[in-house]
């Protein structure tokens, strides 16, 4: 295998796939990211999988020897990410002083001005990505999968003895990919627009873990809004295309909360709040949260049309401040971790938002008016007397 690259083509690609190498591999060949080049199309595509996430990148070089190797993902990132820019040549061959050992292929790197030599393995023994034989698939817009990704990704758990819920759970309908996340405490649900290209298609759920998600969001940030992402599912797989990039990540089993149920339909209060506002103001309040209970209160006073906000931080001090609102119901106080409330306003993605709530117990949700659909859910805390 020889190839001659720029720096920089190798170093971006290099640095998506290799998040998909495992920290600590089952297998030595997990290790590595595999390089295969292809003399006829002159592409170099880069694939590294952990045996749950996989991701694939593909660029264009110029292919004297095609062939395929594995190379350590780490020392290789680490060596391209420190060369200057300009092209580097790649070529990669036999060992045939250790072709008895597993590390059976060298790799040389050779920029403008020196030589780097690597150990590598046999491309033979890097695992396929997986596939799906008869997948569903509908095709989403780079931008609108990038929102629902941004809208839901915030509200997983961390917690993994409560696996379901460290992922996204989506919906596929025939003109609907829908987004819900939650972690217990609070739930975000962003619905966006799809076009199937199946005619027969039926409703899916799978739920895919948020680390898969976080990867392919960072993915997408190198993408055109339009480009047309196709979005492929089973029970125990999803799979991202598009362009030259692959997403593959194993589903999350078990059964994902009804969280559907747990959105009030009727609401005896509603405000009208400039979002921006609304967060700046938390985000100073938030300095004094007591870091036991990181409590804010929230006050809402109809007759002054405004909303207070205070914290009452023991050994710490205090805060106060009131922002305007549009309010319609009676007066209330009621409480929040201030770190959901801040997390669900930084995602909503409107100027103005409206908040819908009943009693100082019960779910308040947050919509944005107008812009995507989106639905946060925020659990308020019993205030202390």
């Amino acid at each position: 295998m020889k190839i001659v690259c720029t720096q920089t083509n190798l170093n971006t690609n290099l640095s998506l796939t290799s998040r998909a190498v495992s920290s600590r591999p089952t297998h030595p060949v997990l290790a590595n990211v595999l390089l295969d080049a292809c003399e006829e199309t002159q592409q170099v595509s880069l694939t590294a999988f952990d045996l749950s996430l996989g991701i694939r990148t593909s660029f264009s070089a110029e292919v004297i020897k095609g062939g395929t190797v594995a190379i350590p993902a780490k020392l290789l990132n680490d060596i391209i990410s420190r060369l200057p820019e300009g092209e580097i040549s790649l070529d990669g061959s036999a060992n045939e002083e250790n072709m008895a050992e597993t590390e059976g292929f060298i790799v040389n790197i050779i920029p403008k001005s020196g030589k780097y030599t690597v150990r590598a393995m046999s491309g033979e023994e890097f695992p396929e990505l997986p596939t799906i034989p008869e997948p569903q698939t509908v095709e989403i817009a780079a931008g609108i999968l990038s929102e629902g990704l941004r809208g839901s990704l915030f509200a997983t758990s961390s917690d993994e003895t409560k696996q379901i819920l460290t992922g996204v759970h989506l919906t596929m309908m025939p003109d609907t990919l829908e987004f819900a996340a939650t972690d217990g405490h609070r739930l975000a649900v962003v619905e966006t627009a799809n076009e199937s290209s199946d005619e027969d298609f039926e409703q899916l759920e799978v739920t895919v873990p948020a680390k898969a998600l976080r990867e392919l969001e960072r993915m997408l940030g190198h993408t055109e809004p339009e480009e047309a992402i196709a979005i492929s599912f089973d029970q125990g797989q999803a799979i991202f295309e598009w362009g030259n990039q692959r997403l593959t990540s194993r589903t999350l089993e078990g059964q994902y909360p009804q969280y559907r149920q747990l959105l009030p339909q009727q609401f005896q209060r509603e405000l009208t709040l400039d979002r921006k506002l609304f967060l700046t103001t938390l985000e100073r309040i938030a300095v004094l949260a007591d870091q036991k209970n990181n409590i804010v209160k929230v006050s809402i006073d109809s007759g002054n049309q405004e909303v207070s906000l205070s914290v009452e931080a023991q050994d710490i001090g205090s805060a106060f401040e009131t922002i305007p609102a549009e309010i319609s119901g009676d007066d209330i106080d009621l409480a929040f971790n201030v770190k959901y409330l801040l997390e669900g306003l930084k995602a909503l993605p409107t100027s103005e938002i409206l908040m819908q709530l009943n009693s100082h117990l019960t779910p308040v949700i947050f919509t944005p008016l107008g812009g995507v659909k989106m639905t946060y859910l925020a659990m308020p805390v019993q205030l202390r007397n």
